[in-house]
Parts: C-alpha cells; structure tokens; sequence
C-alpha cells in the first residue's frame, strides 16, 4: 500500500499536561494511519486519552513530540492561518453536547462554518449555494422541516443530527466525532451510528472515538487506546 492511500498519518504522538505540581501523560507514544473512506473507532477507557488524540489529529491541539500528516502534509509546517482554513474546509468535528447556537435557527447552524470561513464579500457571493448546501444535508439526515427551528427546540438525536450537517457542511475529507452517541439513548444513539454508516458507505472518512465497544464495533476498524498507547 503506498502512502497516497493514507489520508491521515501520525507517528511518535506524545502529549503531556500539567495539573497543579504534577504532570500526566496522556499520550505514550501513538502510531496510527487511516485510509481514505475509512470509517476508524477508537475506543478506549475514559482517561484514556482519546478525546485528547482527536483533537491533536483535527488541529485543535499540538502535540509535544510526534508528527501528523494529512495527505502527506505535515500540520507542524502549517501557519496559523493555513491551520484555521484546515480546520474548517478539510475536517468536520461533531462532539457529545453538541454545541449549537440556540440563537440561530437549525439552517443557520448547519451554513454557520461556509460564513466563518469567508470574508464579507465572499459570503454575500456564496449564501445562496450555502443556503441550498445546508438544506440539502437536512434533507439527507431527515431534518428538512426542522430548518426553521432553534435548537432547544428539537430532541438530543435531532440536535446531533444537525451536528452532522454542520460538520459536512464544508465538504470536509475527514469526520472527527467525539462521543457522538454519549449523550443519547440507545435506540437514538443507534439511529446516529446508521448515519455514520451510510456517510462512510457514500465515501466519507471517519475517525470516532467512544467509550464503548459494543458501538465501535460500527465501524469498519477498531483500535484500542490504552494508558496512552495503542494496544
């Protein structure tokens, strides 16, 4: 297999934090790759550090040895600024809570990403295509008549759901999730899990990290994080 099959890489990944006048590790040393149109679960006890290898692989932290790649790109050469437009154009991030704007309607959090990423004159010249963009991923995840409402309005499968379109928005290459299904019920959480399944099946990459193994075992590769390593 050549690296071109890769769409991320990350050798040697160590991570530290400081907690008064001690330090935990909490990365030891992580190896991994994951293959385009993959679908990955790492799965792991809380403490583990899998929430914290996440991040480091999205670029919403830095590690304090070891390399990632995307597409044979090393993160640590990006600038500040390159790192925001890869945040936001080539990964998707859904997380536990959610976190929606109760402020904003359900098609607004959905387009919110496509607005951030663009200056003033670049949005006036992209909200239309945002607008249909955002309303389609509704349509595909069966929220389409939930577009006008705010997110307090809507149950914690509907909220998550809404994640999902707003972690696609984008088009990214790769769908991080966090616990997607920590905060929901079984039968609701199963429900997310199925449109992982058909987001992976259309060709979407996914790396998601849980606590439990019954719902890894969604996925089409499941990894092990123990004490910092991968097992």
């Amino acid at each position: 297999m050549s690296e071109d099959d890769f769409l991320l890489e990350a050798e040697g990944l160590y991570k530290s934090y400081q907690m008064g006048a001690t330090e935990v590790s909490v990365l030891r040393g992580v190896d991994l790759a994951v293959k385009k149109n993959e679908f990955v679960a790492i799965v792991g006890a809380s403490g583990s550090g899998k929430s914290t290898l996440l991040h480091i692989l999205g670029a919403l932290d830095r590690p304090d040895k070891g390399v990632v790649r995307f597409e044979g790109r090393d993160l640590k050469r990006m600038g500040s600024g390159e790192l925001n437009k890869f945040r936001n154009r080539m990964v998707g991030f859904v997380f536990q809570f959610y976190h929606l704007l109760d402020e904003l309607n359900v098609l607004e959090n959905v387009f919110l990403p496509t607005m951030a990423g663009k200056s003033v004159i670049g949005w006036l010249g992209s909200r239309i295509w945002a607008k249909r963009r955002a309303g389609e991923l509704l349509d595909r995840l069966g929220l389409g008549e939930r577009a006008n409402h705010k997110p307090y309005q809507l149950s914690g499968g509907e909220r998550q759901r809404v994640a999902i379109c707003r972690a696609l928005m984008n088009e990214p290459r790769l769908l991080l999730a966090d616990e997607p299904t920590g905060n929901l019920d079984s039968v609701t959480g199963n429900g997310i899990l199925s449109a992982f399944e058909e987001l992976n099946r259309a060709g979407q990459t996914i790396v998601m990290v849980t606590h439990d193994e019954r719902i890894a075992q969604k996925a089409s590769r499941v990894i092990t994080l123990a004490d910092g390593k991968i097992k």
